[in-house]
């Protein structure tokens, strides 16, 4: 399987947005790019989480529905939704309307606003060294995990976090820009080292 294509415009991308305008745009503008600032960190955790079981690209078509029934991610407002809010958003067609995630979501924001250090910076801790690639080009495959990752995962589970395994904080990482993970012959990889 192909790493990555050459695109109708000639610019030779990672294959995984397949062609498709926003997931094309995600990719060669916010994907790996490092992210910082708790409230925009944790949108990322948030949107990861309600991505599990589902494809990115459903996530990214409603990310502005998502930003509008969470206040934008500000994790004060996040953490003080209620019962009432909880039943208001599972009417929201504009989120994924699951339970679960939802509450994991309100749950997380007050968890992450108890973190000393921030929540961006606690995840940091977990990035491998800046400039690392996940893997070298010669044996360059996409990943599911890693164990940082995995000790991510551990971590924020150990606070109380919900839906945070450590395939969904892999994800976290290849879009925050703790690694990078374009393939090796994607423009971006050496954008981003």
């Amino acid at each position: 399987m192909a790493h990555s294509l050459i695109y109708p415009d000639g610019v030779e991308r990672c294959a995984w947005p397949h062609g498709d305008e926003l997931y094309t745009h995600y990719h060669d503008t916010e994907w790996g790019v490092p992210l910082t600032g708790d409230d925009d960190m944790f949108e990322r955790i948030a949107l990861e989480g309600f991505q599990a079981g589902l494809s990115w690209i459903t996530i990214l078509k409603r990310r502005e529905g998502f930003r509008s029934a969470f206040h934008n991610f500000e994790m004060t407002k996040v953490a003080e939704l209620t019962a009432a809010d909880v039943e208001r958003l599972m009417q929201d067609s504009g989120i994924i309307r699951n339970r679960a995630k939802i509450l994991a979501t309100i749950k997380n924001a007050q968890l992450a606003l108890q973190v000393p250090s921030g929540i961006s910076d606690f995840v940091w801790q977990f990035a491998p060294p800046r400039g690392q690639h996940s893997t070298s080009v010669q044996n360059f495959e996409f990943k599911a995990s890693s164990p940082e990752s995995e000790a991510m995962s551990k971590a924020l589970r150990k606070i109380g976090f919900g839906f945070v395994g450590p395939t969904t904080m892999y994800a976290l990482m290849q879009a925050t820009g703790m690694l990078n993970d374009h393939a090796p012959d994607c423009f971006r990889r050496n954008t981003l080292s």
